[in-house]
């Protein structure tokens, strides 16, 4: 059976194409494959393609000339579901994915900068992938003014589709922090103490006030951090 919350499959597409757009593989007023030929890529319908075509086509991003096809029509501020996700496999792209491991409602880390009215937040840990392959742990806080309850299952996919679609937090903004730390124990990534790329974030709901507290650990042989200007 279907997940109802899982992120659908041509907002998935939707976002691997926004993803290339942002990252130069797409450029502005380059034409896309047929559409046969990237259905057949992706491994979907047709018609499932044509949802993610109109999809970036409402947001600006394609123009469909009719007897043409479809164009790269705006590749600045590309956005998306995964718009804050900044690992991308070392050779570039790869979509992600993510499979939850544990949640956990706690008191929040002494070490964690301020976040939230609540002394208590959900601890969500994952692992992330990129294109299939394992590369990410995540340990993510969420204030629990947030949600009475979460569950394992809500942590697979987008988290910011779930936040969103479930609990009416949009993320407006971020800050990430970079640099080296050792690996824990508890992902199974890489041996504990490896050391390890690190991002450590901070968001900002669609108010302006804090409301998570993200630190991630990844593997530098598989990916890397980016930030395009």
């Amino acid at each position: 059976m279907s997940d109802p919350q899982a992120l659908p499959r041509y907002l998935q597409v939707s976002d691997m194409l926004l993803r290339d757009i942002a990252a130069g593989r797409l450029i502005e007023g380059e034409r896309l494959h047929p559409e046969r030929d990237m259905a057949a890529q992706y491994g979907i319908s047709v018609g499932t393609l044509r949802k993610a075509l109109a999809d970036l086509t409402d947001k600006g991003h394609l123009e469909r000339r009719q007897g043409s096809g479809n164009y790269v029509r705006h590749t600045r501020d590309a956005g998306g579901v995964y718009a804050f996700f900044r690992l991308e496999l070392v050779g570039g792209g790869g979509h992600p994915s993510a499979s939850g491991l544990s949640v956990d409602l706690l008191d929040k880390p002494g070490d964690a900068p301020e976040f939230g009215p609540s002394p208590q937040a959900w601890r969500m840990r994952r692992q992330r992938s990129l294109g299939g392959i394992p590369a990410v742990i995540e340990e993510i806080w969420l204030d629990a003014r947030w949600a009475d309850a979460v569950a394992l299952g809500d942590l697979d996919g987008s988290l910011y589709w779930f936040y969103r679609t479930r609990l009416g937090l949009m993320i407006a903004r971020a800050e990430d922090r970079v640099g080296v730390d050792p690996m824990p124990g508890w992902g199974g990534l890489l041996p504990p103490g490896a050391p390890c790329g690190f991002v450590e974030r901070l968001s900002w709901d669609q108010n302006g006030a804090r409301a998570e507290y993200s630190r991630n650990w990844f593997d530098p042989g598989i990916v890397r951090y980016v930030s395009r200007m």
